[in-house]
Parts: C-alpha cells; sequence; structure tokens
C-alpha cells in the first residue's frame, strides 16, 4: 500500500463512510462499498495506475459500486435520494472527482445523520463516534463504560437493525435537526473524552481527537447559535484543552490539577471559554454547567484560591440534570474541598453513593476515598483505599500517580 493510499485509509475512512453513505441512505452498504473501493485502488496501484487524490477517488469508485448492488437489488429508485440518484446515473461514465474535499461542516452533518431516532441513545451516538469520527471500538467501550465485545455486538446489532428496516438517513425538515443536536452535543464531547484519556493511544491520534472534537464543536455553534448546550461544550472543551500542556510532568507523569503550573495554561482559550460559559450557563444545562465549572477552575490563580463553594454548588445542579455516578462522584469530591461541607461528610456521602457506582467506577471511588481520608488526617486508611485503587485501575500512568500518593503517606 502506497503512503498516499495508507494515509487515506487511516486518516479519511470516516469521511469517505460518511460522504457514502449520504448517497445510499444506507450504513452496511457504504461500509461494504468503501471497503471494495479501497481493495480496488490498491488493486490498481499494484499493477503501476498512480491513484492520484486517493480520497476523491475512492469516494466516487465506492459510490458506483454501491449503485451497481443497489441495481442488483432492483431498489435503486426507493433507496437512493432523488438529486442523488440523477447526479450519479447521469455522470454514470466521468472519471473520479479529483475535487472532492472534506470538511467539518460535512463531517457534522453526518454526525446528525448517524444519530437516527429509530436507535436507542447510546447506540447512535456509539454509531456515530466510529463511523464518522472513526473511533475504535475498544475506545468507545471505554468511555460508555463496557467491555469491548459488549461494544462491537451493540454496533453490529444497530448497523443490522438499520439495515434490515430499510432506514435511511436523511432531513427532513429544521425541527428534526434541532432534535439531534443532542446527540451531536454528546458524541463530540465523548470524541474529545476519547482524545483527553486514551491511556494507550500515540500522542498524535489524541491530538486529533481533541482538535476535530473542538472544530466540530464550532461548527454546531454556527449551526445553532441560540443553542446554549452548543455554547456550553465548546466552552468546556476550549478550557480543558488550555490546561492540556500542564496534564504531565517532563517525564511524562500525571500532574494533578493542584499541582500545575497555571502560567503555562492558553490564556486566550481561557478568555474564549470563560466567555462563551457565561454565556450559556443561564440555560443550566449539562454542558453549560460543566463549562462553569472549569471556569472557575481556569480563573483561579491558584488552587486554593479556587472557589470550591461556588464549584460545589454548579455540581450540585449537575447532578440534578445529569444524575450519573460520575457526576455525583466529582459532586463529592468538590464538597470535600468546600469550607462550608469538609471531607468528613464528603466521606459519608461517599459511603452513601458506593451501591450506585458500577464496577468500571470503584477504582476512581477508591482514589476519591484516598483523597478524602488523606485531607481529613487519616493516613493509614487513605493508604488502603489508594491500595484498592491501583488494583482496580487499567491506566500506567494513573496507578503511578496513585503509587506516588501512597509514598508520600509513608505507605
Amino acid at each position: 500500500m502506497t503512503t498516499e493510499l495508507e494515509s487515506a485509509f487511516r486518516q479519511d475512512w470516516p469521511l469517505i463512510l460518511g460522504a457514502v453513505v449520504r448517497y445510499t441512505g444506507d450504513l452496511q452498504l457504504a461500509e461494504d462499498s468503501v471497503q471494495e473501493a479501497f481493495v480496488r485502488a490498491l488493486a490498481a496501484e499494484t499493477d503501476g495506475a498512480v491513484v492520484t487524490n486517493p480520497s476523491a477517488w475512492i469516494t466516487t469508485v465506492a459510490r458506483r459500486i454501491a449503485i451497481d448492488t443497489i441495481r442488483k437489488g432492483q431498489t435503486l429508485a426507493r433507496s437512493l435520494p432523488a438529486l442523488a440518484t440523477e447526479a450519479l446515473l447521469s455522470n454514470e461514465t466521468a472519471m473520479p472527482d479529483e475535487s472532492f474535499t472534506f470538511t467539518g461542516d460535512e463531517r457534522l452533518e453526518l454526525i446528525l445523520l448517524v444519530c437516527h431516532p429509530d436507535l436507542a441513545e447510546e447506540a447512535r451516538v456509539a454509531m456515530a463516534l466510529r463511523f464518522v469520527c472513526g473511533v475504535s471500538t475498544r475506545d468507545i467501550a471505554t468511555v460508555f463504560l463496557v467491555p469491548e465485545p459488549t461494544m462491537a455486538a451493540r454496533l453490529t446489532r444497530a448497523k443490522k437493525r438499520i439495515h434490515d428496516s430499510q432506514t435511511r438517513f436523511s432531513f427532513d425538515d429544521e425541527a428534526v435537526v434541532a432534535r439531534r443536536v443532542p446527540d451531536a452535543l454528546t458524541t463530540l464531547y465523548l470524541l474529545y473524552t476519547v482524545g483527553h484519556a486514551a491511556p494507550d493511544g500515540s500522542p498524535l491520534s489524541t491530538r486529533e481527537y481533541r482538535r476535530d472534537a473542538i472544530a466540530l464543536a464550532r461548527d454546531l455553534v454556527r449551526l445553532a447559535p441560540s443553542d446554549p448546550e452548543a455554547s456550553g461544550l465548546l466552552g468546556l472543551l476550549l478550557l480543558t484543552e488550555a490546561r492540556q500542556g500542564t496534564r504531565f510532568d517532563a517525564d511524562g507523569e500525571l500532574r494533578s490539577l493542584e499541582d500545575a503550573d497555571r502560567s503555562l495554561w492558553d490564556r486566550r482559550a481561557i478568555d474564549e471559554g470563560v466567555e462563551l460559559a457565561t454565556r450559556s450557563l443561564p440555560g443550566r444545562g449539562r454542558f453549560a454547567l460543566q463549562a462553569g465549572i472549569a471556569g472557575l477552575h481556569a480563573l483561579a490563580p491558584t488552587w486554593r484560591a479556587t472557589d470550591w463553594t461556588m464549584v460545589a454548588r454548579l455540581y450540585d445542579r449537575l447532578a440534578e440534570v445529569w444524575p450519573s455516578p460520575s457526576a455525583q462522584l466529582s459532586r463529592i469530591v468538590a464538597r470535600g474541598y468546600s469550607d462550608d461541607i469538609g471531607p468528613e461528610v464528603a466521606l459519608a456521602e461517599l459511603d452513601g453513593l458506593d451501591d450506585d457506582l458500577g464496577p468500571s467506577l470503584r477504582g476512581q471511588a477508591a482514589a476519591v476515598r484516598g483523597d478524602l481520608l488523606r485531607r481529613a488526617g487519616e493516613a493509614e486508611a487513605a493508604v488502603f483505599a489508594y491500595r484498592e485503587a491501583i488494583a482496580l485501575e487499567p491506566n500506567d500512568r494513573v496507578r503511578r500517580f496513585l503509587e506516588r500518593r501512597v509514598a508520600e503517606l509513608g505507605g
């Protein structure tokens, strides 16, 4: 495989697939057609042909393969959007379109198309992450806190359901688009999360995920300028990205927010993120509230100067509108730092939350318990909690961070 063709496969696969989905309305057919087009491109180059602009070539060939497949099934008229049918059939013998380009606007449109209401919410978002954003099934499983085989099976079932029901991806009116925006918000949030967390991903791939999520969030703000959650999400991502350069020390080891060198934070990103957070916060939505919390951290000159009372109040509201175990766990952390609550009360609340946490959050809860016990002056109990967290933590960097905490306590 040549360098350009390999690059197209690695970088543009989801965009090519999405472009074919827009013409066929059938995800399974589009995926099969793109795979066949790549095989033909490889065979052509093996025979000495030069495939210029591989992404455009493969997209055009895949569309033709899809049309041939539909013709054989005698379903062309009802399977292709009318305009796409006319355009493709009238240009049937043309050379591949080498002017074809990919844009963020197109990917956002595809995310909205894939988030079809006939699928369950988790399946919609997972499909968008996998087939539009190109996130691996393993990474999708990680952010959804399920085993990889479970997520693979869900994606397969979702594709089969769409294929068997002959569901087609298309826009009906603006109201339909508006109803799909929440799914797009969640997709972009999780895309950034994959790039932010990604324990095993290369630095390049993680940067690309974060960059793409921010770019697409900007597109979404332009598409839905009056939606406070769109502004809130973009603000949250910018405020998180502003601190990215201080997450690790010179040796690549995890550094806590408490120990971060705030002079290295991206002030331009912070200014824009705070403005967006301020604009969106009156809406009191999930992403607006998280942006508000991130803004309070970004504006504090030091860790100790953080307005923990206000952070805790925002988490109170977040837990009401988004009562997920992870939000409730973060709320307990904030309440533990708040002067009017403290670690002892937070520990009692953590005891009450334990039964609601799934297996994937047990390690995080143990680490939170260790932090609260450390702050409460109970070093021996903190060491025990940290060791439990270490045993449950899959991320090597996080394990080493927790081990340093244990060493600091003499454990």
